[in-house]
């Protein structure tokens, strides 16, 4: 004669084990998918152009960011509020503190890791030596300014990282 025997109340059985890895590995395998996803959407990939053959041509950049400095033209940027949105102001002088004049710029607003929101800036030169350029208002947070001025077969590449904080 064979009896039955029932499973005590709160017995682990192999089915609970089961569950219980599957619920684990479940929970650890939908964070790294969420995690993955929004990496994704804030930073979505290369944010330069090209960036293997600029890392390759680095020395040469070296040599021309040399070259353009022994212009001794000093450049300072900064974002600043404005009537409508705000404003881009770059400061050049040549090497002796006096403003430069007459100089052309061509310069990027843009937003580190965010490429759809920048912005190409036309300046237009107010006080001597003062450049402006008008921009939207800008999203709070970190921004770059990367340009060039030029003037009379000289140029000078300037970079700077501004803070918005309307």
């Amino acid at each position: 004669m064979s009896t039955l025997r029932s499973a005590p109340r709160g017995e682990l059985r192999g089915w609970h084990v089961l569950a219980a890895m599957l619920a684990f590995f479940g929970a650890v395998i939908a964070v790294n998918v969420a995690f993955m996803i929004v990496a994704l959407d804030t930073f979505p990939g290369e944010d330069v152009r090209r960036s293997y053959v600029q890392g390759v041509a680095y020395n040469e950049t070296l040599e021309e960011r040399r070259i353009e400095a022994q212009t001794g033209w000093r450049a300072f940027a900064e974002l600043a509020s404005a009537e409508h949105g705000a404003i881009v102001r770059v400061t050049l002088s040549d090497s002796t503190g006096a403003p430069l004049r007459g100089a052309a710029i061509e310069a990027e607003l843009r937003r580190p890791a965010a490429a759809a929101q920048d912005t190409a800036l036309a300046f237009t030169e107010g006080a001597p030596g003062v450049y402006s350029a008008p921009v939207a208002t800008p999203a709070r947070g970190v921004w770059i300014v990367r340009g060039t001025a030029r003037r009379d077969g000289a140029q000078r590449s300037f970079e700077r990282r501004l803070q918005w904080r309307p």
